[in-house]
Formats: C-alpha cells, sequence, structure tokens
C-alpha cells in the first residue's frame, strides 16, 4: 500500500471515530463478537497458517495462540461495562456545587504493530483490547509471517469496514509510511531497532506508545532448588516455539555447585520433551527464516555444545541445544538469542549472581529457582 492510500485511510478512520459510533459500548461488544466468531470459523487456516510459518502444531497453536485470544476476547465481552463505567469521585471544598466524575474515554486511532513469532495473538489481543476500549485501529502484522498474516487480514476484513478496523501489510516501506502518520496511541512489538524508530516518530507528537521488546532475561537456579522441576520447567518455557519466545529464559545462571546435576536434568527433559530426534519430531518448530537461521548458527560454538547443535537448513530446524562453560565473551551472550540455544554460566554466590545480572543488558524478565526464602527476597528486592 502506498503512503498516499495510508493516509486516506488513517484520516477516513479519524472521521468515523469522531461520530462517535465507537462510544457506544453495545457497538464494542458486537465487534468482538464478531471477531469471535470469525477466529473460531478460520481455525484451522489459523493453525494451517502457523504450522507453515513456525512449523508449530496445532496443539502449541490453540495453547499459545487460538487460545489465549479467544480467551481475551471472552474476558473483555464479560468485563468491557465495568471498565467503561462511569465513576463518581470526591469534589474538592472550592468546587461544592460541582459532580467530580471519571469516565474512561477511547483515544481515537490506534496503530497496532505486530510481530512474527506469534503473530495471531500479538496481533489480535491488542487490537482487541483497542477495540474494546471504543477505538479504531490500523493494524501491521508482519511480513515475516506471511501465511499467518494473511489469515488475519481474511479474518478481520470479514468483520470489520476499513474506517473501523484495516490491515495494512508489507514490509519496510509501508512500515515508515504508517509512522509517518499522526495516531493517538501506538502499540509496537518486536525488536529494540525498529523500536526505537517507532519511539523516535511518536515522540514528534507526544504519541502514546507501548514498546514490548525483547532482552537477556536470565533464569538463576540456586543450590536449593528442585532440580528436576526447574529443569522441566526451564526446558518447556525455553524450547516453546524453538525459543522464538520474547519472555524465553535467554540464559541459566547457577551455582557453580550444581551445575553439573542441573545439565543432566536439562538433557534428560529434552530427551523426554522432544524425543531422541528432535529434527524429526513433528510437533518441535522451526526458525522463521534463513537469515535468522543462519544468525542463530553463528552463536553455537560446537566446542561447548553438550547436548543439541545439529540443524537441518532444508527445514529450518535447529534442535534444542545447550552449552556450558560459556563466558560473556563468547558471540552467544552478546545479543538476546530468540532460539533454541541455552547458555549455562556459573557464580560462585548469590550476590555475584545478582551483581552479574545488573551490569549486563537488562532482562525482559527473570527467573529464579530456590526453595530458600531469604534468597526469593534477595533477589526480589
Amino acid at each position: 500500500m502506498e503512503a498516499t492510500q495510508i493516509n486516506k485511510l488513517v484520516q477516513s478512520q479519524r472521521h468515523f471515530f469522531l461520530t462517535g459510533t465507537t462510544l457506544d459500548v453495545n457497538v464494542r461488544i458486537d465487534a468482538l463478537k464478531k471477531l469471535y466468531s470469525a477466529i473460531k470459523k478460520h481455525e484451522n487456516e489459523i493453525f494451517d497458517a502457523l504450522y507453515k510459518d513456525l512449523g508449530k502444531s496445532q496443539f502449541e497453536s490453540y495453547m499459545c495462540e487460538v487460545g489465549l485470544t479467544l480467551s481475551e476476547i471472552s474476558y473483555m465481552i464479560k468485563h468491557i461495562r465495568t471498565f467503561s463505567r462511569e465513576t463518581n469521585v470526591p469534589t474538592p471544598l472550592a468546587q461544592f456545587h460541582s459532580r467530580s466524575f471519571k469516565k474512561p474515554s477511547p483515544r481515537g486511532v490506534v496503530l497496532i504493530m505486530s510481530p512474527w513469532n506469534y503473530p495471531v495473538l500479538l496481533t489480535l489481543e491488542p487490537l482487541i483490547d483497542a477495540l474494546a476500549a471504543g477505538n479504531t485501529a490500523v493494524v501491521k502484522p508482519s511480513a515475516y509471517a506471511p501465511a499467518t498474516s494473511r489469515v488475519m487480514q481474511e479474518i478481520i476484513e470479514e468483520c470489520f469496514s476499513d474506517e473501523y478496523v484495516a490491515v495494512v501489510t508489507g514490509g519496510r516501506a509501508e512500515n515508515q509510511a504508517l509512522l509517518n502518520q499522526r495516531f493517538d496511541k501506538i502499540f509496537f512489538t518486536g525488536g529494540k531497532t525498529v523500536g526505537r524508530e517507532v519511539l523516535r516518530h511518536a515522540a514528534e507528537y507526544l504519541t502514546p506508545v507501548t514498546l514490548e521488546l525483547g532482552g537477556k532475561s536470565p533464569c538463576i537456579v540456586d543450590s536449593t532448588a528442585k532440580i528436576p522441576l526447574a529443569a522441566r520447567r526451564i526446558v518447556f518455557g525455553k524450547y516453546l516455539n524453538c525459543g522464538q519466545t520474547c519472555v524465553a529464559p535467554d540464559y541459566i545462571l547457577c551455582d557453580k555447585a550444581i551445575r553439573d546435576q542441573l545439565t543432566d536434568a536439562i538433557k534428560s527433559e529434552i530427551r523426554r520433551q522432544f524425543g531422541k530426534h528432535p529434527l524429526e519430531n513433528p510437533n518441535y518448530g522451526k526458525i522463521i527464516n534463513r537469515k535468522h537461521f543462519q544468525r542463530l548458527q553463528g552463536l553455537i560454538d560446537s566446542s561447548k555444545v553438550v547436548i543439541g547443535g545439529q540443524s537441518d537448513a532444508k527445514i529450518l530446524r535447529i534442535a534444542p541445544t545447550v552449552m556450558k562453560n560459556v563466558t560473556w565473551e563468547d558471540a552467544v551472550m552478546g545479543e538476546e538469542i530468540f532460539g533454541p540455544i541455552l547458555p549455562i554460566l556459573t557464580y560462585e554466590s548469590l550476590d555475584d549472581a545478582i551483581q552479574t545480572v545488573e551490569s549486563h543488558p537488562h532482562p525482559l524478565a527473570l527467573y529464579f529457582f530456590s526453595e530458600d526464602k531469604a534468597a526469593q527476597k534477595k533477589v526480589l528486592d
């Protein structure tokens, strides 16, 4: 779509919003119900698209994408009247003759830029909330997940007119054209490089922005942790969607005394959850494209691999991989991994672990496995 078309689209949505149509809560509920029905109708098409783009099994697609999306719609339909209700607040004495109240109001025209790793959930969930709040929306799905983007576009166009909700597909040119428009709210999920551009353009008009970016999220495991349970949860969280999850554990930081025990437990869990030959497991996902596949291969140091490391370039799969004896000088620690590679580092004391986390790239999340209440409090503080 060309820049002039995008400009006309945004203007048509602004005119539609100013008619006040979306202020009616019943209109919002009807919109959400339409979206719910369309998702159910196209459920199998969504599953097929997610398999083409990311190799996701039907079970994983429902658990992490479709099911959560439907749940969000149901929640909003149930609570939307409460969320949009006007509430009285105390009136200052100087205005005693007046009535004071709070009334939630929509922003207006919202831009939603979604990523490729969870292309259904992270496209539709912010859209659901935007519609529930009474906004119109322009949705820009990622070009890296073309099959899913096509289904998302079909669903949205089936439910809404362009003046209410519109989909803009394409790549960098379309992203730039959209960011040159004036929106009332921008919701972006993705990498920090594009995130900076989004924030820079938004700052020109002081547009409110929600950025959901990545980070090197550590997983600290101390000597009191239940090792088998920790390993089971780490393996599930790390290798779900082939490691392409923004809140996945990026690396393990464990007590030096339990490193070998934890490593063995993680190796056992990988075999239990994915089998002896993960690359042949039909329920194991794939890397989104060749560019990311090659980037991830460059992060693997074969001399430090204790399990995994195998790959298949034809189907863009990399086996769940664990590396030990890793340091902060290794390539794998220089960036967010966003793939099925798990480095294991160690610490001498919990204070050292906390200092390590604080002195390196900020995490999006932090995981801590410990049975020691005092240690839990120290990490939380």
